[in-house]
């Protein structure tokens, strides 16, 4: 059995980040996205790959090149017109035979353990298409619903439930699909809610249900939702020998990888990641679910906490990074802080493409963009998106006349 992943969304709710990446290089744990994804499928024993990818494709090619060094062969397929998932599997079609099963993920779904040996499980036990089902994290009906018989069978999939707090199960993202889909879903025009439909009546579908960690990434804080869960799985720490530490204090799961230099009375608390080539400063206080990609530089009395850097960044001295997530090359100027929560405790709007979205969330800080660059002495609003490239100048509140 072969994979087909799709992997050229962007998302206009994730910006800024999805403005220079799709999604799935969004890094999470010290790690995109799609990493993980090709992980659980190499556990799996896949090892033929076909992967689609649209705008910014070429940042995956870059980084995983032809998957020899992850363990996998890697069919690169480009969507140039985003025109829909369906559309997007469609293209796939000449790298798949006639006859056989290939399974299909979305590659923006985080869970905590391997869902696709889950789903193959099941898949074997039956024979028939199969989907992974989850409960949503909320009763949201942002959520298309799933309808199931007794014997674990999907009668119906509502896209768009019009029904509030239903609390039904969810397409988790995960798929085992017989080659006769092509056929079903280009008879559909590539509307895959209605070749789900035929599937359904033609061949029949079961359900694979998950119970575990599941994070379907939709907003920029799902990033620290996913982070959060992956680093709840460490139970050890994994340290690289080829680091210097001077007097500095390490307590948890913490994973420090080659050439990091950590400086007298810093604190690093785990479950943390630091990516290779990062210097941490004297009396830094790194806390929990901290992620900081590669050649990361925080500098003297900085404080970071459940927050996610991509790498290539620098924090200035005794600033306050919180709840937040920073691109990659960003700077950082001395003094800043980030505020994580409104003074009357209500949870955090931040705006996503145009429109002021709840997170639901009561402590949330910021959201940077690649290439920014922040001034000294700054205080940035609970909820801010910045977008990739912008200069903020010295001694400014971020947004403007906020209060």
């Amino acid at each position: 059995m072969k994979a087909l992943i799709l992997a050229a969304g962007g998302g206009k709710d994730m910006a800024p980040f999805s403005i220079t990446r799709p999604k799935p290089m969004l890094h999470v744990a010290g790690r995109p996205i799609l990493h993980r994804t090709f992980q659980m499928l190499r556990g799996s024993g896949f090892s033929d790959v076909s992967l689609i990818r649209g705008p910014h494709g070429d940042t995956i090619r870059e980084y995983f090149g032809s998957g020899e060094s992850i363990g996998v062969n890697i069919n690169y397929i480009s969507q140039k017109k985003q025109d829909g998932i369906g559309k997007a599997v469609l293209l796939a079609r000449q790298s798949f035979s006639p006859g056989e099963h290939f399974i299909l993920i979305y590659s923006d779904v985080v869970t905590d353990e391997n869902i696709i040996s889950s789903v193959l499980q099941t898949f074997g036990y039956s024979g028939s298409p199969t989907a992974g089902i989850v409960l949503p994290p909320s009763a949201s009906p942002s959520f298309g619903n799933v309808y199931l018989d007794k014997s674990m069978s999907i009668t119906k999939i509502v896209e768009k439930p019009t029904k509030k707090n239903t609390g039904n199960y969810v397409l988790a993202g995960i798929y085992v699909l017989p080659y006769s889909f092509f056929a079903i879903l280009e008879k559909a025009k590539g509307d895959m809610v209605k070749a789900f439909a035929k599937l359904i009546k033609s061949e029949g579908m079961k359900a694979s249900i998950w119970e575990k960690g599941w994070v379907d990434i939709g907003y920029p804080w799902d990033i620290l939702n996913a982070n959060r869960i992956i680093m709840d799985t460490w139970n050890s720490s994994s340290v690289h020998k080829d680091i210097s530490v001077k007097d500095a204090k390490i307590k948890g799961p913490v994973h420090i990888e080659e050439g990091v230099e950590i400086r007298s009375g810093a604190i690093i608390q785990g479950p943390s990641f630091i990516g290779k080539g990062s210097y941490i400063g004297n009396n830094v206080l790194i806390r929990k679910y901290s992620s900081l990609g590669p050649n990361s530089v925080i500098g003297f009395g900085v404080e970071l906490k459940n927050c996610v850097f991509f790498g290539h960044s620098r924090v200035g001295r005794l600033s306050y990074v919180g709840d937040s997530v920073v691109g990659k090359d960003v700077d950082i100027g001395s003094g800043t802080m980030t505020i994580n929560q409104n003074m009357d405790g209500s949870s955090i709007k931040v705006k996503a493409n145009g429109s002021l979205v709840d997170s639901g969330m009561e402590k949330l800080g910021a959201f940077i963009g690649d290439g920014s660059v922040l001034g000294s002495g700054h205080n940035i609003c609970a909820g801010s998106v910045i977008k990739p490239g912008v200069m903020i100048p010295n001694h400014y509140t971020y947004p403007k006349g906020s209060r």
